[in-house]
């Protein structure tokens, strides 16, 4: 009975969660749901600046601190191995969801671009980051990162396998590219607000200093392998090939 719940609760945080990524494509594209990034009349600038920056912070924050290999061998002596990925997987979709519902519109234009050929061409990028986003994901291994593979090897009652360190497709061409999907997304747009700015910028810089945490994680981890890896291939930007 325990592993059938662990099995549903892994299925439902991540049905969860990729309705939160379906949900997040409208919101920072302003289409098709019902709150997005500019949604809403702009009150206070600097009331709206204070309360987007800390949703942006407790995102950065449980996201960091729940992705850290000490955090994970402490957590996991309190909830079972098989849901941790799930959990957190979980938890950063309610945080986003957060996110969603409080952000405060922020509508002064800092660029719109007029010309349709270049608002098709910035659409287009934009789709472009999130297919980049997506398609990683399984370049990698798509059900192990969102916790299914670890939930459905509990209900089997077997244990799931560490994932070996393949390079594959994008992975061939920088380290990271969900991470520069998300910000191909975010920064391509036809009419950049100063709440979307703030978005953009906020998250883009969190990145950043996420990725250099995770590279630290991925040395210890994985060693050699991981510090020849860095050597041939850009972290995020692709600006070819270091050998």
């Amino acid at each position: 009975m325990g592993r059938m719940i662990a099995l549903v609760y892994g299925a439902i945080s991540y049905l969860l969660f990729f309705a939160t990524f379906l949900y997040s494509i409208g919101f920072v594209g302003n289409y098709l749901v019902p709150k997005a990034i500019d949604s809403g009349v702009s009150g206070n600038i600097f009331d709206a600046l204070v309360i987007n920056v800390a949703l942006l912070s407790i995102f950065a924050v449980q996201h960091s601190i729940m992705a850290r290999p000490g955090f994970k061998a402490w957590w996991t002596r309190i909830i079972s191995k098989a849901v941790e990925r799930s959990t957190f997987v979980l938890l950063t979709s309610l945080i986003l969801g957060l996110i969603f519902w409080r952000w405060q519109p922020m509508g002064d234009i800092v660029w719109s671009v007029e010309n349709q050929i270049g608002v098709i061409a910035l659409w287009t990028i934009f789709a472009i980051g999130w297919l980049v986003v997506l398609l990683s994901t399984f370049m990698i291994n798509h059900f192990d990162l969102f916790g299914l593979t670890q939930v459905y090897d509990n209900f089997k009652g077997r244990e799931t396998a560490a994932p070996k360190f393949m390079v594959l497709g994008l992975y061939k061409v920088v380290r990271h590219p969900i991470m520069l999907g998300f910000i191909i997304a975010f920064w391509a747009i036809p009419v950049m607000t100063m709440g979307h700015l703030l978005f953009a910028a906020v998250t883009t810089a969190y990145i950043l200093v996420a990725l250099l945490l995770e590279e630290r994680d991925l040395v210890g981890e994985l060693g050699d392998a991981y510090t020849d890896y860095q050597s041939r291939v850009p972290m995020i930007f692709p600006t070819g090939s270091k050998k």
